[in-house]
């Protein structure tokens, strides 16, 4: 049951003047980023609601037990009830939310849909090396066709994205995809997404790589179908023949 609830999210996806200013999350464009928003935006609501409240509590204990002429300070040893109750909150809270995110966890790291489309991502200080599988169909083969720091893939589309790295760890993030996922080396981990809408999504390393850590950027180009097809036909076919 509480897999199936679902959050406001404050600000519209669609432009609309100051709201869209007032955003400080990229725009959403995948398939699963609203339901990593709507855990977010619970969480953001949560803690704002908790660092109001101890504000609060804090300023008026201040005023309330304030020095004052002919006023003796007493002890407490605490109250065991109030202890209790602001300890069981907290748990319970934390315990809901845990259950809430397993769905939500699930489908983007233990689950990966069908797809007839993979492309494999090597990270290496500093840059983003995409292979596309060549004739044989196959990635990892001699064949494979080679981009720098250049992803392109057709909207609408389940991407499978098999990611490695050559030297040390690296983070492959798409903020607008909330697609994250560290990249160790001697390992090879798969990810997927699937983007909603065309565009061109900046692809930064997330993970401090060394000295030349921020200038490793690259771009998600997210075609139409046709589009897609068209520079396909352009770059990967022209390349295996």
């Amino acid at each position: 049951m509480l897999a199936k609830l679902k959050f406001f999210c404050p600000f519209p996806k669609h432009k609309d003047g100051l709201l869209e200013m007032m955003r400080w999350l990229p725009e959403d464009v995948s398939t699963y980023g609203h339901e990593i928003d709507s855990l977010f935006f619970l969480i953001y609501y949560i803690t704002a609601a908790t660092f109001i409240l101890v504000t609060v509590l804090m300023v008026l204990f201040l005023v309330m037990y304030r020095e004052r002429p002919g006023r003796r300070a007493t002890y407490s040893h605490g109250n065991t009830t109030l202890e209790i109750i602001w300890t069981i909150i907290p748990a319970a809270i934390l315990i809901v939310l845990s259950f809430m995110s397993v769905n939500t966890w699930a489908k983007l790291k233990n689950t990966v849909p069908p797809s007839d489309f993979a492309i494999q991502v090597t990270a290496k200080q500093f840059n983003w090396g995409i292979a596309y599988p060549g004739a044989d169909g196959k990635l990892g083969t001699e064949d494979d066709v080679k981009f720098d720091n250049d992803v392109h893939v057709p909207v609408n589309k389940v991407v499978h994205v098999h990611l490695g790295s050559e030297d040390v760890i690296h983070s492959f993030f798409i903020p607008n995809l909330r697609f994250k996922q560290d990249m160790v080396p001697g390992r090879t981990v798969t990810g997927w997404f699937e983007a909603t809408k065309p565009g061109r999504y900046e692809l930064p390393c997330a993970e401090l790589c060394g000295f030349g850590h921020s200038g490793m950027k690259g771009w998600l180009h997210v075609h139409s179908a046709e589009d897609y097809a068209k520079w396909a036909a352009e770059n990967l076919a022209a390349k295996q023949q």
